[in-house]
């Protein structure tokens, strides 16, 4: 399902939702009833919850946006470093050339191809893709340089090779979602406190009240449809986060 389609559903049931209790609420009402005798109380608890909810909402879009850039930030590097020794490696012998770019491409294949799917249905990594990266490691490392050009180029493949090791480790730490269960129970249980307290202010069925009470409600959907959408560092899909394996890679 698309995300599009996700936040126009849950928007869409949230107004829905505010708007049908509010009318049917209405309907309930007697005719003495006198929407500003509302307790002065009651307002100044609606205003603070809304105000409470609304920092908190927006310290958890702030926590999943960082922890996002992080995970982004990890593929990057781990793509880079990667590419950097696929393209150093020109200055060996032709045939171990050619086997550590033959081994990097196919680490690269199988984290877009196979291990990307899985890191995200189950929020880890696979054994497998740190066989094959440990495989371009030996590559590298158990060259023995036949010149001092191609001693000058094996250090910063061993640099290179780390670096793909640390970012893979990076995104091995960053493959689970973000926000913990807890937390996701507060933020749901604070959106129904805060749209709740909304029928405290008895709002009526006129133009105006409907209005801001669907947008209120709508906004509230729109933000924790945020949150959910990063709280996932990597995205929904394969395609969301493998631009920089794709970019600098053939495959």
């Amino acid at each position: 399902m698309s995300e599009w389609l996700v936040l126009a559903i849950a928007m869409a049931a949230a107004c829905a939702v505010v708007l049908t209790i509010t009318v049917v609420r209405e309907r309930r009402l007697g005719a003495d009833d006198d929407p500003s005798q509302t307790p002065d109380v009651i307002e100044y608890m609606t205003m603070m919850v809304g105000v409470v909810y609304a920092i908190v909402l927006g310290l958890a879009i702030a926590g999943v946006w960082e922890a996002r850039n992080s995970a982004q930030q990890a593929v990057t590097a781990e793509a880079q470093a990667l590419h950097e020794v696929s393209e150093r490696v020109v200055a060996y012998a032709p045939a171990a050339r050619d086997r550590t770019r033959e081994d990097v491409e196919a680490y690269v294949t199988y984290v877009v191809h196979t291990e990307w799917r899985h890191m995200l249905d189950e929020g880890e990594l696979t054994d497998r893709g740190g066989e094959l990266l440990a495989k371009v490691r030996k590559d590298v490392t158990s060259y023995v340089p036949r010149n001092d050009q191609e001693g000058q180029h094996y250090q910063p493949l061993l640099d290179q090779v780390s670096a793909a090791d640390a970012a893979r480790g990076a995104r091995a730490q960053n493959a689970e979602s973000t926000m913990p269960g807890v937390v996701w129970f507060g933020l749901i249980v604070g959106a129904l406190v805060a749209v709740g307290l909304i029928f405290t202010l008895q709002i009526r069925r006129s133009p105006r009240e409907l209005l801001l009470a669907g947008l209120y409600s709508a906004l509230i959907a729109f933000l924790l449809f945020l949150v959910w959408d990063f709280n996932s560092p990597f995205g929904h899909s394969v395609a969301d986060a493998t631009d920089p394996f794709t970019d600098l890679f053939a495959i």
